[in-house]
Parts: structure tokens; sequence; C-alpha cells
């Protein structure tokens, strides 16, 4: 028999009380931001070394599941998984594989049409979807003259057609896209602003095309508006520029400034 190194028994017993802690997290024991119990109670728990119990404790760092604060006042912080969180990790990636901003634009156009449809076939789409789109287009209205503000409001009308189709796969997926796609587009909207700006006739247009997206929903047509979203998508990503522009690191760390 090979005997097991006491190095790698420390780590599969780490292993263990980190997957414990992690079932924890995950079934809802502990809310965001709430902090875990003291060092001293988890070691009570799982009968561990401490040089295991800090092990566990990395490995749930690692994935992002808890913050661990060092010094007096010290402890580990719970971090619920959230599609924000799917969102940086997914700008990692594509910023590691040098993937173009406009891979991204394409990916939306398959799949924000689909959650506009989804939208458009709850059959409580009334009263869960109708009436924050109707507020996010009036503010659209409300902000065109400025051009930082009305892309913001178009991109909160887009990321709300993605959050409101009662998908929640599609929701986490493509609301990570929608995220990576807001930060470049907003980016783009600062930049523009200083030089050439965007006709106020093209805003107005957008806007149209918004309210008609609306209607749309509204009236339940599935079809219908994912005809009109893939085609008002089409045209309104020309505008940021460069078009071969990639997701870069710049692009993650805002996504992480979002978020908190």
């Amino acid at each position: 028999m090979i005997p097991v190194e006491p190095q790698v028994r420390v780590h599969r017993l780490a292993e263990q009380v980190a997957d414990h802690i992690r079932a924890r997290i995950i079934r809802g024991d502990f809310a965001d931001g709430d902090p875990l119990p003291t060092a001293e109670e988890l070691i009570r728990r799982y009968p561990v070394s401490m040089p295991t119990f800090r092990e566990a404790m990395r490995i749930l760092e690692a994935e992002g599941l808890i913050t661990v604060r060092r010094g007096r006042l010290g402890g580990a912080i719970v971090h619920r998984p959230s599609p924000a969180g799917l969102a940086y990790n997914l700008g990692l990636v594509l910023a590691s594989q040098q993937v173009a901003i406009g891979d991204v634009a394409v990916a939306l156009r398959h799949v924000e049409p689909a959650c506009a449809a989804l939208c458009a076939s709850r059959r409580d789409r009334a009263r869960a979807v109708v009436p924050e789109l109707r507020e996010l287009h009036q503010a659209y209205l409300d902000s065109i003259e400025d051009l930082v503000e009305v892309v913001a409001v178009s991109r909160r009308f887009h990321e709300a057609l993605v959050r409101l189709c009662g998908n929640e796969p599609l929701i986490v997926l493509a609301g990570a896209l929608e995220a990576l796609w807001s930060v470049h587009e907003q980016d783009w909207a600062t930049r523009i602003r200083e030089t050439t700006g965007v006709p106020l006739r093209q805003r107005r247009a957008a806007g149209e095309e918004h309210g008609r997206i609306l209607a749309l929903i509204e009236a339940g047509d599935s079809e219908g508006v994912h005809r009109l979203v893939t085609g008002h998508l089409t045209t309104a990503q020309r505008n940021p520029k460069p078009a071969d522009a990639q997701v870069d690191l710049a692009m993650v760390v805002c996504l992480k400034m979002f978020d908190t």
C-alpha cells in the first residue's frame, strides 16, 4: 500500500471542509455580505487543524465565495454567486483569448431577441414586464439631449429585456454579455461626446424603436418583437467604435467597479 503524504491528506480534508461550507452558501444559509462564523466556531464544527482550515478558506476565496479579512477585525465575508460575478469572470476569459467586442455584439444579436420574445410570451407581462420597460422608455425620451445619459438609459432598457424574460439561465448568461457590451458602449459614448457626438435624429429613431418594442411586448407578439429587436440591434451596434476593439482588462475592471 502506497502511503498518503501528509500534505495530500491536508488538501483532501480542506476540500471536504470547503465542500460543506460551499454547499451552505449555495443553499442560502448565509446572505450575501454575511460574515461566516468565526474560525474557532467552524473548527469546532469541522475538527481539523488550523493549516487545513486555512487551506479550505483559500479554496473558497479563490472561487470568489468569500473574502477573508486579516487583522484584529478579521473574518470571512460571504459573496453569493451572482450574474455580475459571471460577467467579470467571462470578461477575464474573453480578454485572455483576445476576443473582439464585435463578437460580443454578434452573441447579443442572437440571445437578446429571444429574451424579448420570452418577455412578450409571459402571461404576467402587463404586471411584471411592461411597467418597468415603459418607465425606462420615458426616461430615455427625457434624457435624449444628453448623449452619455441617454446611452446609459438605453442600456438599462436592453438589460431589462434580458432580466425580465423569466428564464433564469438566459438571464444569467445573456446578462453577462449585456454587462460587457454596456461597459463598451458607455465608454464609447463618453469619448464620442467630446468629438462628433451622435445626431439627435438618430437618438430619436432609436427611441421610437424602443417604443415599438414595448408595444409589441405589451401586445404579446413574440415573433414580431424578435424580428424588431434583431433589426434594432443590427443598426444600433454600428455606432460604438472601434469595431475591432477587443475585450480587455480595462473593460473587465469596469465590470468589477459597477458591481460594487
